[in-house]
């Protein structure tokens, strides 16, 4: 905790407004250059653009990443994947999210510690929230602004705001509401807002944002990481799609606790309509300004269509992403705990089972019966052939190989990923490694740090799935939207007359190869109601290097099973949200504990 949340007490981790002593403790600690003794004011801090560009700069930086920082220890610096079907922790200690609060299902609302996914009123987003509204309140009295620039710097704290809120929302459901910057002096009566007037705050945000505001379309790459109005749209595609989905979107409430600040309590297909309206839209616009677009590759190699999947999600300016958090500079010191573990977890199999042949093809036709594929005696090289010069050709989705280092691939150091068994550096483990992010080698890292909060692909797959949802079947409209994201990394279109339920199952899948790593599994399943797969049995593969124990081209392959997990047998669906800290309820605001907890 910061001198500034010291000095006024703050309930739910951060909200109040800065007044009398706390503005100097704001001022010297984030303004940097005033002694605590100078009496500066709340006037002062906006007496110039300067000084407000500073404050609307901490809402920004308190933005909640997805990739663990050194200043972040959710989940004990490992990743939402880990908690999904995608991926599995094997580091089995304290400070380990993962194994120590969700696998044995030791979360409760009296320990939630730091190393949990979620802590509400404990996270950033109402530091965030705070900054926002005080630079909202207080900038009209900049005099060295003009007022376009008001209207576009207030835009984007209002993006601001719903960006956090919106986190909330995925995370816990309905919450406490402000609406402004709370004083000091203010009656602490913050009553919690029901499921549907979170999300309707939110859109309405969003939607003065985008009919109201000079907010650019698309930053300039001088000021990429700001919001924009492409992204504002996106946003409220990804509120209303959330939102529409059927775990909270139903006739039958989603825990036998719900109520409603957690579910809309009733089904109505006008909010699918909403999401498409809302899909239609951003799109039109799109086409409309340009600006974003899938990255192509440079020519239609494996290679190229991978480093054109790695630019669209990792590189900053990137033509795909709409939405960007930062958090530093430099990737290897910014990212160097998240690099730091990466022994520590890995990929599943059933995760890797879900990726296609180049071709398109699928691998396998049930992605969780691994019986499916000879691994004993494999017919066909799952993961690499050699070529007549001994060098390894990729035979399957490139997306594979971005997100998961596979036997026989390059990795971190440049040298073959340590998975095969008999690796002079092997590591126990799933048998894979994530590769998304952490990369092959120092010199792909050598590139300023990002985010990818939101991506184009992300908005199309959501925006097919909505389409899917207010049609008897499936439109040429959502194809295309799925066909254009498999066609970059060079794949084959999904087949023609696919069933509704067939072609969600194709969309779920395509998000989960085009986004994986990304923070969006973990909310699928939950919007999704998806049970069987927080239940299923999760698999690791073991490899041995047959040829060579440096650099292997010919392994043997044999599935085991990973750890079971408490959900295997104990499934409660009160996991699709956090829990509140009993100590946050306590303190008597208004916030009440959702279903289960």
């Amino acid at each position: 905790m910061n001198k500034y949340k010291k000095t006024i007490g703050l309930i739910a981790g951060c909200w109040l407004m800065l007044s009398s002593c706390a503005e100097v403790t704001f001022w010297n600690e984030f303004l940097g250059d005033q002694p605590e003794s100078s009496g500066v004011t709340t006037e002062e801090m906006f007496a110039s653009r300067l000084n407000a560009e500073r404050v609307l700069t901490q809402a920004y930086t308190n933005l909640i990443s997805g990739l663990p920082t050194g200043s972040d220890n959710k989940l004990g610096v490992n990743i939402l994947e880990s908690i999904t079907d995608l991926c599995y922790s094997l580091r089995d200690n304290i400070s380990d999210g993962p194994t120590t609060l969700y696998y044995n299902g030791a979360l409760s609302a009296t320990n939630i510690p730091s190393h949990s996914a979620y802590k509400y009123g404990s996270e950033t987003d109402w530091t965030t929230i705070r900054y926002a509204w005080m630079y909202l309140e207080n900038v009209d009295k900049v005099p060295d602004m003009t007022a376009a620039e008001k209207n576009i710097r207030s835009a984007e704290a209002k993006v601001l705001i719903a960006l956090s809120y919106f986190g909330m929302l995925q995370n816990v459901g309905g919450v406490t509401w402000l609406d402004h910057a709370v004083d000091v002096n203010e009656t602490m009566a913050f009553p919690r807002i029901t499921f549907a007037q979170t999300v309707d705050n939110i859109v309405a945000l969003l939607d003065d944002v985008i009919d109201n505001s000079n907010l650019p379309w698309r930053q300039s790459d001088t000021d990429y990481g700001r919001m924009s109005k492409a992204g504002a749209m996106a946003l409220k595609f990804k509120v209303l799609l959330f939102a529409a989905s059927p775990t909270f979107n139903s006739d039958t409430p989603w825990h036998s606790e719900a109520d409603e600040y957690t579910c809309y309590g009733n089904y109505s297909a006008d909010r699918w309509r909403a999401a498409v309206d809302a899909g239609r839209e951003f799109f039109d616009r799109l086409n409309a300004e340009g600006g974003y677009s899938l990255v192509q590759p440079a020519s239609e190699t494996h290679r190229a269509r991978r480093l054109a999947y790695r630019q669209a999600y990792f590189q900053r300016t990137s033509t795909e992403v709409l939405i960007s958090v930062h958090k530093g500079y430099s990737n290897e010191s910014t990212h160097g705990s998240f690099y730091d573990q990466r022994y520590y977890s890995g990929p599943t199999l059933n995760y890797v089972d879900m990726f296609p042949w180049a071709d398109g093809t699928d691998f396998l036709a049930d992605p969780d019966d691994p019986s499916g594929f000879d691994w004993s005696n494999p017919p066909t090289q799952p993961f690499f052939d050699v070529d007549d010069e001994g060098e390894l050709v990729p035979t399957r989705d490139p997306r594979l190989y971005e997100n998961v280092a596979c036997p026989g691939d390059m990795y971190y150091g440049g040298t073959a990923a340590p998975v095969h068994e008999n690796h002079p550096n092997y590591h126990l483990g799933t048998g894979f490694l994530i590769m998304k992010y952490i990369l092959q080698q120092s010199d792909d890292r050598n590139t300023p740090e990002q985010w990818s909060h939101t991506r184009l692909p992300e908005i199309m797959l959501g925006y097919a799935e909505a389409l899917n949802e207010v049609n008897p079947e499936p439109t040429q409209e959502a194809y295309d939207m799925v066909n254009q994201v498999r066609a970059r990394v060079g794949l084959s279109a999904l087949p023609e007359g696919l069933s509704h339920d067939n072609f969600l199952k194709a969309v779920m899948r395509e998000r989960a190869l085009e986004l994986g790593f990304e923070e969006v599994r973990w909310f699928d399943l939950v919007r999704r109601n998806m049970v069987d797969d927080f239940r299923k049995q999760l698999y690791g593969l073991t490899s041995i290097g047959l040829d060579d124990l440096n650099n292997p081209t010919q392994f043997s392959f044999e599935v085991f099973e990973l750890g079971e997990r408490y959900w295997s047998t104990t499934w409660d669906a009160k996991w699709y949200l956090a829990p509140i800290p009993q100590t946050e309820i306590n303190k008597g605001y208004g916030m009440t504990q959702n279903p289960g907890w």
